[in-house]
């Protein structure tokens, strides 16, 4: 068993707030392609999948020199929603390849899937909520009773929505 792992991300956690708020640090990182993958919208949620497509590339980073609890949080946080995988990706800056950890939506026929997400409109449009609901489940993390992450993010953004309701 490895010491420290390296993560391929590609989501919420291409933000360094988010992964601050998890893992209390920003560890270093590297821009990296994961090929034969594709970066999903999910119908009703701001976070993506990513599933295996034929030549089809997802960009993300890779996060580096990652310790078993530090993996054991995201485990925690992408839940049972994702499967994490050992893939190999390429560093954009080198060309080198590395082997890391990535989170693969375990759905694989999920009908909730479509088009491509993007980063950009997500940091402009969900990136704030989704910061604080992060940092609702890591406090959650440290409770003897914590709450699911999925559960954490359902009960955030009802709250959300009950509080934008007139």
């Amino acid at each position: 068993m490895a010491s420290v792992f390296n993560v391929f991300v590609y989501g919420s956690l291409l933000a360094d707030d988010v992964v601050r708020a998890l893992l209390k640090r920003v560890p270093p990182s590297n821009p990296a392609i994961l090929h034969n993958y594709h970066r999903f919208s999910i119908k009703g949620r701001v976070y993506p999948a990513i599933l295996p497509v034929e030549n089809k590339k997802v960009a993300g980073k890779v996060l580096l020199d990652i310790t078993v609890p530090e993996l054991n949080i995201l485990d925690m946080f992408e839940d049972v929603e994702y499967e994490r995988t050992t893939v190999d990706v390429s560093l954009m800056d080198s060309f080198k390849t590395l082997q890391a950890e990535t989170y693969v939506w375990v759905d694989k026929r999920d009908p909730n899937l479509y088009g491509e997400w993007d980063f950009e409109e997500w940091k402009q449009l969900h990136k704030g909520d989704f910061l604080k609901m992060t940092m609702g489940f890591s406090e959650e993390l440290e409770l003897p009773e914590s709450k699911t992450r999925v559960a954490t993010y359902e009960s955030f953004y009802a709250q959300e929505e009950n509080k934008s309701k007139p």
